[in-house]
């Protein structure tokens, strides 16, 4: 009889039902068979689980796993219509600490389940079948495989999701949600050197980043950390010690809030987690003329980690960057030899030299330093792709968890992954309070009502860059000095700086299409050899001259 025929009426045994279907009554079916039997309970069992056992083992079984199966699939669908028409509340539900706990649990049963359904499928399989024991090795190492790649696949995507579960209630708040203000969300991002001398983080970068809340257009205002008489918001409890701005001589300087805050006035922010952090941004507020919301801070004796954790940075950089040694005159800031240098041109930063490529201001000014820590803000963003994200995600993770601090709400991080998601590609504007925008005393004797002015000019509508450019925007240029030589005009290596006496030559935009400087005006290639030299010589403006454009970078 052929096995379209299976389940006919045995007319030689009356009430009984010949077992001739080969899927289901495997014994007595030809060796291809069998074979082919196995294959197709696999894929079954991998493409819609519970189906095999439908059809070759357990019906009951085999029902309440198809079932769901199908709930799966429906919840899996509903994911997709939030991610294209609510993404923001989609992330909200994963990163939410209960839903995404059920989340994690409700995963992990999932993948114990798809493993007990293959379990049962090798059972229904009958290896001792099959008719050769390469082939019986073959389907058991083909089951092992697919329930490695679905189970185990589930199960680690529980696991993945349990780390960054934690890492947001590690790192986020659990505020209330804050709202735009003037239609723009601002971001204070602070640098911290903690040290074990020091009472709380001494943020040596501070730079705000500020999203348009609709668009996702972004600029990056930076702060030197030398900026004095800095000026508090109207609402901080620090106004009424410094109601002119933090004026107390050359010591008052916008970095140091944080420690005097942590040391002398923390009762003046009660129930604040980190009242110097706070209060470093209410004053970057007042300063900038503009409502700072929250603040990241990044201890940056764990940045490396975060760095490596990528797999590195990208960035091209426009002249060489030193890797200072001790330091051997504090007042003049001299060092002795450096340990090392990072080259002109196209580099990949691990986190050691990331940090340093950020941190280096030897033979520059701070200016320079912070166009550079400007493009390592810009090419970590850039590079914290879904590929990085997918393949590096715990390891990012932990070592986020062990450099970042924000009051950021954890319950509204679906919006900002959102317009992080619609700020990629899109060019960044940037200001610095300080050379290339403002004069090089700037930062001494600051007007407020220019930086106001600039700040609005910044965050207004953009201007339109030419067709086929990537070059990062600025606002025009400023009233002063600069403003004649061009600042922020995007000029090129050769004429990118003015030099202001007694001062360093200040860096020109960051644009993508400088030229990074690698020869001497003789055309001999700079190399680590020569700077040294001039170093053991003592000829530090040599070195002044050549990495003049250290502070030109663009993440590649």
């Amino acid at each position: 009889m052929s096995e379209g025929s299976a389940g006919a009426p045995d007319t030689a045994r009356p009430g009984r039902t010949r077992l001739t279907d080969p899927v289901r009554y495997p014994r007595g079916a030809a060796p291809a068979t069998l074979t082919r039997r196995g294959i197709l309970l696999i894929l079954l069992t991998l493409l819609v689980p519970g189906s095999a056992q439908l059809v070759a083992g357990d019906r009951r079984l085999g029902r309440a796993a198809l079932r769901v199966t199908l709930t799966v699939w429906a919840l899996v669908l509903l994911g997709l219509i939030l991610l294209a028409v609510a993404r923001p509340t989609l992330i909200n539900l994963v990163a939410n600490p209960i839903t995404s706990l059920i989340l994690v649990i409700v995963l992990a049963a999932l993948a114990v389940g798809w493993a007990a359904l293959f379990l049962n499928t090798l059972r229904l399989i009958r290896p001792v079948l099959l008719p050769a024991a390469r082939t019986r090795a073959a389907v058991v190492l083909g089951l092992v495989v697919a329930m490695v790649l679905s189970a185990g696949g589930l199960g680690y995507t529980a696991y993945l999701l349990n780390v960054g579960r934690e890492a947001i209630g590690t790192i986020f708040a659990d505020g209330p949600a804050m709202e735009p203000s003037e239609g723009r969300y601002n971001f204070l991002m602070m640098g911290g050197d903690a040290g074990a001398d020091r009472t709380g983080r001494r943020p040596d970068s501070l730079s705000v980043i500020s999203v348009d809340a609709k668009t996702g257009a972004s600029a990056i205002i930076s702060i030197p950390r030398n900026l004095q008489n800095a000026r508090f918001s109207d609402d901080s409890p620090m106004r009424k010690i410094y109601p002119d701005g933090y004026n107390c001589g050359d010591e008052c300087l916008i970095n140091a809030i944080n420690t005097e805050v942590t040391n002398e006035h923390q009762d003046l922010y009660p129930g604040v987690e980190d009242p110097g952090a706070q209060a470093t941004l209410e004053a970057v507020s007042g300063t900038l003329g503009i409502k700072v919301q929250a603040y990241v801070l990044v201890d940056m004796d764990g940045f490396a980690k975060l760095i490596d954790a990528m797999g590195g940075i990208r960035i091209k950089a426009g002249g060489w960057v030193p890797i200072s040694g001790e330091t051997i005159d504090e007042a003049n800031g001299i060092h002795g030899m450096p340990l090392g240098w990072i080259p002109a041109g196209d580099n990949t930063l691990d986190g050691y030299h990331a940090l340093w490529y950020g941190r280096s201001r030897e033979f520059v000014d701070d200016y320079a330093r912070i166009a550079r820590q400007q493009c390592v803000q810009q090419a970590m963003l850039k590079q914290l792709d879904p590929g990085t994200l997918l393949t590096k995600f715990e390891d990012i993770v932990k070592a986020g968890t062990k450099v970042v601090d924000s009051n950021v709400s954890a319950g509204q991080l679906g919006s900002f992954v959102d317009l992080a998601m619609k700020s990629k590609g899109q060019p960044v504007r940037r200001l610095t309070v300080g050379p290339p925008d403002f004069e090089a005393y700037f930062s001494t004797v600051p007007d407020f009502d220019r930086i106001h002015q600039a700040v609005d000019k910044l965050l207004g509508p953009a201007p339109q860059a030419a067709a086929g450019t990537d070059e990062l925007l600025r606002p025009a240029a400023v009233p002063g000095p600069l403003s004649a030589a061009g600042a922020g005009a995007g000029l090129s290596t050769q004429t990118a700086s003015r030099t202001v006496p007694g001062t360093s030559p200040a860096p020109s935009p960051s644009s993508s299409d400088f030229i990074p400087v690698t020869t001497t005006p003789d055309g001999e290639p700079i190399t680590e050899e020569m700077l040294n030299d001039f170093k053991r010589q003592g000829d530090e403006q040599s070195i002044r001259n050549l990495v003049a454009t250290n502070g030109q970078c663009a993440p590649l």
